[in-house]
């Protein structure tokens, strides 16, 4: 059969005309969703971190985008009613219009109650504290019989009832034993361990925190949680030393500062 006759078969017409009108069908789609969506355009999400909610719904309405507080925590060393966390986080790429789900820091603190701790061991009386979403502040080290035996549990350097309702995060100083026969432990090596993690390693070898030096890319609570240690004083040491001695900490979110362990 000839090419002609081929072609002026109006089976075949029908053919090329239904694949041309679905080719011209799928571009037209194709262009008006890039229009409607904003196909392939994306834009940054802004750091709403330490914001006035207030502050943080005009940052985003600047930025073609939408927030929804969905829920709150307490954490004390933070400005109350500002932004804890976000979701999708800061730098995400994002289309305009984007809803952006905040968790704020409450306003009205959380109550707990405080537990009794005395006669406890340190390490059981910390895991008490967390469990009740407390902190461990200082290890004071007094004579005793018993090392590391919780005798007082004070707060804010005032002695503190069990049962007594206190803000959700406060931190309590345990006064425990300190015998002459049990009385030294080792410094371990915190470096490169995160904010939380260094601190319970450092108090679970009956040291205390002394001085907590942030640099200047920790801008927020928020990046204090992320921080790694990249230094410390004094340093890890196979020479036991007495315990609560303080354990000072540099923290950075630049890992590049962080030395390999």
């Amino acid at each position: 059969m000839g090419s002609n006759k081929f072609f002026g078969n109006w089976i075949v017409k029908n053919i090329l005309l239904a694949i041309g009108a679905f080719l011209a069908l799928a571009v037209v789609t194709n262009i008006l969703l890039g229009v409607i969506t904003h196909h392939g355009q994306e834009i940054e999400v802004p750091d709403f971190t330490n914001m006035k909610v207030s502050d943080a719904k005009y940052n985003a309405g600047v930025a073609g985008m939408r927030i929804e507080v969905i829920d709150s925590v307490y954490v004390r060393r933070m400005g109350r009613g500002l932004v804890y966390s976000q979701n999708p986080k800061a730098g995400s790429k994002v289309k305009k219009g984007r809803r952006i789900l905040l968790t704020i820091n409450s306003v009205i603190p959380k109550k707990v109650q405080m537990p009794n701790l005395v006669g406890f061991s340190m390490r059981q009386a910390k895991a008490e504290l967390l469990s009740r979403g407390l902190n461990l502040g200082k290890l004071i080290y007094v004579e005793d019989m018993a090392t590391n035996n919780v005798l007082r549990q004070l707060r804010r350097n005032r002695e503190i009832r069990p049962g007594r309702m206190i803000e959700s995060g406060s931190d309590i100083d345990l006064v425990v034993g300190l015998s002459g026969d049990d009385n030294r432990t080792f410094i371990p090596n915190v470096v490169g361990m995160k904010y939380m993690h260094a601190i319970d390693v450092v108090h679970d070898n009956s040291l205390n925190i002394g001085r907590l030096v942030f640099d200047d890319t920790v801008k927020s609570y928020g990046d204090t949680l992320d921080a790694v240690v990249y230094k410390q004083g004094p340093g890890a040491s196979r020479a036991p030393t007495l315990m609560g001695s303080d354990v000072s900490l540099y923290l950075t979110l630049d890992t590049n500062r962080v030395p390999s362990r």
